[in-house]
């Protein structure tokens, strides 16, 4: 068995101890509630200016997200985004819906949403056909932010399918001065943003990805199409907003970073 076989093992082991530690009984007693299904808001159907869309994908490997056969897209679904949409109506003039939208690649559904998530990337798999679909969004306008994938391994899985999305557009590091982390906020000084495994690990970070890293593609007016929040896990920090065990800190960070990507995408 090679290197990076055995370091995938290890992974895949991990994310299923962390998962059986959480729902057997080693579960934190403040996690008791987290898989209660989230009420439906009574204003769902109002008409709004802007709506969370949220990526459904097909996974490079069925199973090895935290959500099994549901896929890894479902991950934290839909508890972050109806917890962070009622942060932006606290935080912002966005008219913003109170439910989510699920939008794939095989429709054209893709092209109402300026604005798209897609969580744990690290185990996507995009077909020739669903690349060319994301790649024909983002030079449309269309802006795409990814979250929640950590490490070498997640990121080798990653970056297969958007290279193919973009063959000839590098990844590479934004700058502070870029103007998405000064939309609303000034975000010069940004940390991690851990996921809940920190309660079971003591650590911020997952696998070997150790530091956080803010990654974009730009197309070529200089427009942020792809931005990357790597290495951290907003979507938890949006999900477990209301839970005091989860340090305010980040939990902040992760709105407003989350706020400044929302903005910029409707502004450029």
């Amino acid at each position: 068995m090679n290197r990076n076989l055995r370091a995938f093992c290890a992974v895949l082991l991990l994310a299923g101890a962390c998962l059986a530690f959480q729902r057997g009984r080693g579960r934190l007693p403040f996690l008791q509630d987290d898989d209660e299904p989230e009420p439906y808001p009574v204003d769902a159907g109002e008409k709004t200016e802007w709506t969370f869309a949220r990526l459904r994908y097909n996974s490079y490997r069925q199973g090895a997200g935290s959500w099994g056969v549901r896929g890894s897209w479902t991950t934290d679904y839909p508890k972050a985004e109806r917890h962070f949409v009622q942060g932006i109506r606290r935080l912002s003039r966005v008219h913003v819906r109170s439910v989510e939208e699920v939008v794939d690649l095989d429709t054209d559904k893709i092209f109402d949403y300026p604005w798209i998530y897609g969580v744990e990337v690290g185990h996507w798999d995009l077909s020739d056909s669903q690349a060319a679909k994301l790649r024909e969004y983002l030079n449309r306008g269309g802006f795409l932010m990814v979250d929640d994938f950590h490490g070498s391994i997640e990121w080798e899985i990653f970056m297969r399918s958007m290279s193919r999305v973009f063959p000839d557009r590098p990844v590479v590091d934004i700058p502070n001065k870029d103007p998405i982390f000064h939309m609303l906020f000034d975000l010069d000084d940004r940390i991690q943003i851990p996921g809940i495994v920190m309660f079971y690990t003591g650590n911020t970070y997952e696998q070997d990805g150790v530091k956080e890293k803010w990654g974009g593609i730009y197309d070529e007016k200089g427009r942020i199409v792809v931005a990357m929040c790597q290495n951290m896990d907003l979507g938890d920090a949006w999900e477990h907003a209301d839970m005091p065990q989860y340090p305010e800190r980040y939990t902040s960070m992760a709105y407003r970073i989350g706020l400044n990507y929302i903005i910029y995408s409707m502004t450029h």
